[in-house]
């Protein structure tokens, strides 16, 4: 796996992910589900989240009919990014 950067995420909509994940810490969610959690277009929210797997924040968890996301962040590095992107967002 590849090891992810230090929370300079590509998008706005990859910010808002990661900080929904933050704020449901052990959650897991459908791409539907986070997109309307964050008031983001889906095609977006499918495209950041695929990215941020590919970029070792999140996995994928796919069965035959759904897929849903989940963060491999710890607990700290959830707070590093719930402060810093949540004082971006206020």
């Amino acid at each position: 796996m590849v090891k992810p950067p230090r929370f300079n995420f590509r998008s706005k909509t990859q910010q808002k992910i990661m900080l929904f994940f933050a704020e449901n810490d052990g959650s897991v969610d459908t791409p539907r589900g986070i997109s309307a959690w964050i008031n983001e277009n889906i095609g977006k929210v499918r495209r950041s989240l695929e990215e941020l797997v590919e970029s070792g924040f999140l996995k994928a968890h796919r069965t035959s009919s759904t897929i849903g996301y989940s963060c491999l962040l710890g607990k700290k590095d959830l707070a590093k990014i719930y402060l810093k992107y949540k004082k971006a967002d206020s």
